[in-house]
C-alpha cells in the first residue's frame, strides 16, 4: 500500500471517528451578518479573493474557524472575526454556509482549463505529485467523512493565493525563511503536494476548479 493510501485511510478513520457538534443552521444564518462583507449573503462572495463558502462540508468549515482562532491558521482579518465567537456560534455558522448553493463556476482560458485538467485528473508523476482527484474526486466535492473540501467554481485567485501559501511553508524550510505560509493541512498533505508545482501549475490547477470541473 502506498503512502497516499495509509495517509488517506487514516484520515478518513481520524474524521469518520471524531465528532463535532453539530450546528444550528437558522441560529448560524443569523449570526452570519458578520461574514455577509466578504462572503455574501448566502456563502457565494462575489470578491475573488475571498472563498465561497456555500456548500463547504459543516466539518471543514468548522475546523477552519477553529484554526483561525488557535492560530493554526494565519490570517489577520479572520482571527479579529472568530476571536469573539463561541464553539456554539462557530458550529451554527458551519453548519448555514454547509445548507447554501454554491454558485457556478467561471469560464476560463482554454490553456489554463487543459493544463488544469491534465493535473488535476493525472497529477506530475515524474515529481511526485499526485492528482487532485484522489482526495477531492472528479467533480471536486471532496470528501466529508475524511475531512478532504469541496473544491469546485471556488475562486481561482483565492485557490491559487493556498496552493502557494502551502508550497511556501516547503521554501521556508529550504532557505530558513519566514515569510507567511500555511500548515493547517492534515499530515502535510497539502505541503506535500504543491512543493513541486510551478506557480504556472498552481494558477492552472486553480482555474480549473474555478471553472466548475466541467
Amino acid at each position: 500500500m502506498n503512502k497516499l493510501a495509509l495517509i488517506f485511510l487514516a484520515a478518513f478513520a481520524l474524521f469518520s471517528t471524531s465528532t463535532f457538534a453539530a450546528g444550528d443552521a437558522v441560529k448560524g444564518k443569523a449570526k452570519s451578518i458578520t461574514c455577509i462583507g466578504c462572503h455574501g449573503a448566502d456563502g457565494n462572495s462575489v470578491v475573488p479573493t475571498f472563498p465561497k463558502l456555500a456548500g463547504q462540508s459543516e466539518g471543514y468549515l468548522l475546523k477552519q474557524l477553529k484554526d483561525f482562532k488557535s492560530r493554526a491558521r494565519i490570517d489577520t482579518v479572520m482571527a479579529g472575526i472568530v476571536a469573539p465567537l463561541s464553539e456554539a456560534d462557530m458550529a451554527n455558522l458551519a453548519a448555514y454556509f454547509a445548507t447554501q448553493k454554491t454558485s457556478k463556476g467561471v469560464p476560463v482560458s482554454n490553456a489554463l482549463f487543459k493544463l488544469g485538467r491534465t493535473l488535476y485528473r493525472g497529477g506530475k508523476k515524474k515529481s511526485g505529485v499526485t492528482a487532485c482527484i484522489a482526495c477531492h474526486g472528479p467533480k471536486g466535492k471532496g470528501i466529508p467523512s475524511a475531512g478532504f473540501p469541496a473544491l469546485a467554481s471556488q475562486h481561482a485567485a483565492y485557490l491559487s493565493k493556498q496552493l502557494k501559501l502551502f508550497r511556501q511553508h516547503s521554501f521556508n524550510i529550504q532557505t530558513g525563511e519566514t515569510l507567511p505560509s500555511r500548515t493547517n493541512d492534515y499530515e502535510g498533505m497539502m505541503i506535500n503536494f504543491t512543493k513541486n508545482l510551478t506557480s504556472k501549475e498552481i494558477n492552472a490547477i486553480a482555474a480549473y476548479i474555478s471553472s466548475g470541473l466541467e
